[in-house]
């Protein structure tokens, strides 16, 4: 066997890779031999067929195997005798398989970059302070008291937290889009959900008031048609509602499984479960900077290969959330929405796993079980889950690779200049949410 490697651009190598006559014309001539053995052939007894009626009948077919093969088994022993490493399976071009000739073909791929991790001590992080405040607190169970909120009608203006009823029709140059119109639209006024400027013209307007509020779109508005320019919205308000709140008795606070009924029990776990919720969201804000800080001091090269199997990842997923929908029949997601998130996973993954390979890091038991009982103190009953995923190898496997995860942030971090910044619970929250 023959060798040539050859770059051809950035990660692509190309292989072309040479197999002696002698050792192709063997194989053929074994498989076909083989085939006159075995096959039944009419106007002959069995095994008895000449080999060139063998060679007529089923030559093609067996070149095409035998070249199949050979290219695979060449593929991989050049790959070992070249210290190559492959991301991704290769695109093969063979030339036809003549008897008494040599077997030629080219194998092109991608491989992986050399990673080599450096500049974690040029790494700045802001590792956030914060715990939840009597305030948070209070904040949050009148969030509990507006999620059961009833709504009544109001003769005032419209402000803040009212729910508004209007009808719309949106125009742009002069002409209706598509989308643009709505009758007993309801809004909450302060929900965000509008474009910018909408939901602001709607306050201080009361029901039975015809008005056009002029907006623009975004830049970034998903309709390539609309984005960034100026629409008009004629708007009829039909309905302004003020939000009631319910009153904290026993029976409300019953509702969310508090059984003596009282507002100090109800407080006691909607605390519990904000402050695991803010430990979660100091983990991941500094995670994100280590990570950030990680690929700001590392850039380094990724096979579109790897990108293309990430992005297909990601495309399931998201098919996924969608629940019921048929995705057999679905329109395919393009690539291109999951391009950049595809890539930046590709690259991280690269090199944390150079930071784990570097330093051989591996799970820590106590970690493992950390984090299994940080998952289970969302349940009612925390040791049937602890016990559930101690009992179950596949699951148990997926915590070693998180603790090992959080291991190799953990290094990386002890090597960063870290600083410590105070925020808020709302601070912090709305940050992680955005």
């Amino acid at each position: 066997m023959q060798v040539s490697l050859e770059t051809t651009q950035g990660l692509e190598r190309r292989l072309t890779i040479t197999v002696p006559a002698a050792k192709v014309d063997g194989e053929v001539n074994g498989r076909l031999r083989q085939l006159a053995k075995t096959r039944r052939i009419d106007g002959f007894r069995p095994g008895k067929a000449p080999l060139t009626v063998i060679q007529k009948m089923f030559g093609a077919s067996v070149e095409a195997d035998v070249a199949g093969d050979l290219m695979q088994r060449n593929f991989f022993e050049a790959v070992i005798s070249e210290k190559l490493n492959p991301a991704g399976m290769p695109t093969m071009e063979p030339a036809p398989i003549k008897a008494g000739q040599d077997f030629t073909f080219t194998a092109t791929f991608e491989v992986y970059p050399e990673v080599e991790v450096k500049g974690l001590d040029a790494i700045s992080i802001e590792k956030p302070q914060s715990a939840v405040q009597d305030a948070d607190l209070d904040k949050m169970v009148v969030t509990l008291q507006k999620q059961h909120a009833d709504w009544a009608d109001v003769e005032r203006a419209a402000a803040i937290d009212d729910r508004v009823t209007m009808n719309f029709v949106g125009s742009v140059d002069g002409s209706e889009f598509d989308g643009g119109a709505a009758n007993d639209f309801v809004l909450v006024l302060g929900s965000g959900r509008m474009i910018p400027g909408f939901e602001d013209g709607l306050l201080g307007k009361k029901a039975g008031e015809e008005f056009t509020l002029e907006v623009n779109f975004p830049e970034d508005y998903h309709a390539e048609n609309l984005k960034g320019k100026p629409a008009q919205f004629a708007v009829t308000v039909t309905k302004v509602e003020a939000q009631e709140l319910p009153e904290l008795t026993e029976e409300f606070v019953k509702r969310f499984g508090i059984a003596d009924g009282s507002l100090d029990g109800l407080k006691a776990e909607v605390r519990k479960n904000m402050d695991r919720e803010l430990a979660q969201a100091l983990k991941a804000s500094v995670k994100e900077q280590v990570i950030n800080g990680l690929l700001e001091q590392n850039p380094v090269d990724v096979p579109q290969s790897l990108i293309d199997n990430e992005i297909e990842t990601l495309r399931k997923q998201a098919m996924q959330r969608f629940g019921g929908l048929d995705q057999k029949n679905a329109p395919q997601l393009p690539a291109e929405l999951f391009q950049e998130q595809a890539e930046r996973r590709v690259r991280v993954g690269l090199l944390l796993g150079e930071v784990i390979k570097k330093n051989e890091i591996k799970a820590d038991d106590a970690k493992v079980q950390e984090i299994i009982t940080g998952m289970s103190s969302a349940y009612e009953d925390p040791s049937e889950v602890v016990a559930y995923y101690n009992e179950n190898p596949e699951l148990l496997e997926n915590v070693r690779n998180l603790a090992i995860e959080d291991q190799a942030i953990e290094l990386i971090l002890s090597q960063a200049k870290v600083s410590d910044k105070q925020v808020s619970f709302d601070e912090l929250m709305n940050k992680q949410g955005a």
